[in-house]
C-alpha cells in the first residue's frame, strides 16, 4: 500500500501551506511526522510526498521523504495521490491520501481505514469522531470565524457515509433533550481517505460536480458517483483540530501546543 500526502503550493487562504510554521516547525515536516508513525504500524506500506512545487519537494527530501512532482492543473489531494500511485511499477491495491493540513490526527486512524477496506467491500475508508457537547461547542464557536474551516459528516447506523458538510449536520430541532446524553449526533470528518485503487481511478476520471464544488469538498463526487464510504470511529486525537486551513487556525494549533505539549515529540 502506498501513504500520499498531496501538498500543493498554490492554497488561495494560505499561500504556500505546507511550508508554513507552526510552532516552530513546518506544516509539512508534521504531516510527514505523523505518516511516519502510521507507516511503523503497518505491513508493506511507503510513504511518499506528491505536490507541484519545487520548493515543497525540496523540503520534503531535506526532512528525508520521497517527493514526486505531479501535474499542477491537477486540482484536487485525492487526484494528486493518483498521480503519484501511478508513477510506482507495482501498482499499490490501496492508496491512502493523507491529507498534508491535518497533522495532528492520530497514527491508529491510518491503520483503522486500511482494515476497514481490508474487511469489507467499500470503496473508501475515511474516519470520523463522535463529538461530545464541549467539542461540538467549540466547533461552532470555531466556525463562527472560520466557516469553511471543519467538515461534519451524517453516517448510517452501519456506518456508510451519507453526506458531508461544511455547516453542522445534522440539525438538531430538540438540542436541549439531547444534551442530557453524554455526547452529541454530530461527527467531525477527519482529512484522511484510504482508496482502493480502482475507486480512486473512477474519481479521477469524473469531472467536478457542482455539490462538490459548492462545498468544496471532494467525497461527494465518490458519493455522487455511486460509490460507497464506510466511515470509521476513531477516539479524538490529543486535541481536536480539524485541519490548517487559515491564520487563525494557526494561532489555534500553536495555543494548543502550548496548553497540551507537542505531538510531534511522540515520534
Amino acid at each position: 500500500m502506498l501513504l500520499v500526502i498531496p501538498a500543493r503550493g498554490g492554497s488561495t487562504r494560505l499561500p504556500m501551506k505546507p511550508l508554513r510554521s507552526i510552532a516552530g516547525i513546518s506544516l509539512l515536516h508534521r504531516t510527514i511526522g505523523l505518516a511516519r508513525r502510521a507507516v511503523a504500524l503497518l505491513d508493506d506500506a511507503s510513504l511518499v510526498v506528491a505536490t507541484d512545487d519545487a520548493a515543497i519537494a525540496a523540503h520534503a527530501g531535506a526532512i528525508g521523504c520521497d517527493a514526486i512532482m505531479t501535474d499542477a492543473a491537477i486540482s484536487s489531494g485525492s487526484g494528486r495521490a493518483l498521480a503519484a500511485a501511478l508513477t510506482i511499477a507495482q501498482r499499490p491495491d490501496i492508496v491512502v491520501n493523507l491529507q498534508g493540513d491535518a497533522p495532528f490526527q492520530s497514527p491508529l486512524a491510518v491503520s483503522a481505514v486500511i482494515a476497514a477496506l481490508a474487511r469489507g467491500d467499500a470503496d473508501v475508508a475515511t474516519p470520523v469522531v463522535r463529538l461530545d457537547w464541549p467539542a461540538l461547542d467549540a466547533l461552532r464557536r470555531h466556525k463562527q470565524d472560520t466557516p469553511f474551516s471543519g467538515t461534519t459528516c451524517v453516517r448510517a447506523a452501519d456506518g456508510r457515509g451519507l453526506w458531508f458538510s461544511k455547516q453542522i449536520l445534522p440539525a438538531m430541532r430538540d438540542e436541549a433533550g439531547l444534551r442530557a446524553e453524554p455526547v452529541s449526533p454530530v461527527w467531525r470528518h477527519i482529512g484522511l481517505y484510504a482508496y482502493r485503487l480502482t475507486a480512486l481511478e473512477a474519481f479521477e476520471a469524473a469531472p467536478q460536480t457542482e455539490l462538490e464544488r459548492l462545498e468544496g469538498l471532494e467525497q461527494l463526487r465518490l458519493l455522487e458517483l455511486g460509490l460507497t464510504i464506510e466511515t470509521v470511529e476513531v477516539a479524538p486525537a490529543r486535541f481536536d483540530i480539524s485541519g490548517i486551513d487559515t491564520e487563525a487556525d494557526i494561532v489555534r494549533a500553536e495555543a494548543l501546543i502550548a496548553e497540551h505539549g507537542d505531538p510531534l515529540d511522540d515520534r
